[in-house]
């Protein structure tokens, strides 16, 4: 069996849990978010400050998947939510059975909201359907504005860019609008949203854009029931 058809073979069985994600998150109304970006881009920060700011009560939890150690799942524990740690062992991004796998002892119905944290990679994970409800990749102002245009399929994509680290632009030789612009040559409808995790703006933004989504989320399910 040569590579292609193997690699065929591996999505389309990919997909087949990845349906049956979604249908399951839809039958108890969680809203899922696989956040996607290039490794130091701010993706765990950006997770630290959503939980940091959501109440005690928040029916919310996270999935954080990582090549080794368990670092950003000790970071996100101290908010007191859910948390587990995917360690991949040396795969570049997650798949739809890691995260069967990991939800197996987790009451879907006791969740509003779950967050996947996916390895830092833009190139693998774009092919990976997980049985998100919507993708969000996160670009710093540390990287390059033409990041859109090198990794198309991810940008396609996603629902949201959040260009994170903000707070370093005046340090930094990069041309926010041009990233703008890439992204929207690649995606029209991607919406965006300027985030510093350091000073908190956008952050407001970030968790009305996550409500807003979910409201849209359940008006379409039930429209679909009716």
């Amino acid at each position: 069996m040569n590579r292609l058809p193997l690699e065929e073979k591996v999505l389309s069985e990919n997909d087949r849990i990845a349906a049956s994600l979604r249908e399951r998150f839809r039958h108890h109304d969680v809203f899922c978010v696989n956040l996607i970006s290039s490794p130091g881009s701010g993706k765990t920060t950006l997770l630290e400050r959503t939980l940091e700011a959501l109440p005690r009560d928040a029916r919310v939890a996270v999935l954080t998947g990582d090549i080794q150690t368990e670092n950003d799942a000790a970071r996100l524990k101290r908010f007191g939510f859910p948390v587990k740690q995917i360690t991949t062992g040396g795969t570049c991004h997650l798949d739809a059975r890691m995260i069967e796998r990991h939800l197996a002892d987790w009451k879907l119905e006791d969740l509003d909201i779950l967050f996947i944290e996916n390895v830092g990679n833009l190139v693998c994970p774009s092919s990976y359907d997980l049985g998100e409800a919507a993708k969000v990749v996160v670009l710093s102002v540390t990287e390059g504005e033409d990041k859109p245009l090198k990794y198309p399929s991810i940008f396609f994509k996603s629902a949201l860019l959040v260009l994170s680290k903000i707070d370093l632009l005046p340090y930094v030789p990069f041309d926010a609008k041009a990233a703008e612009e890439n992204a929207r040559r690649i995606h029209p409808g991607m919406e965006i949203l300027w985030v510093s995790c350091q000073t908190r703006i956008g952050l407001a933004g970030w968790l009305t854009w996550l409500q807003r989504k979910r409201n849209a989320y359940l008006e379409l399910k039930a429209a679909t029931v009716a």
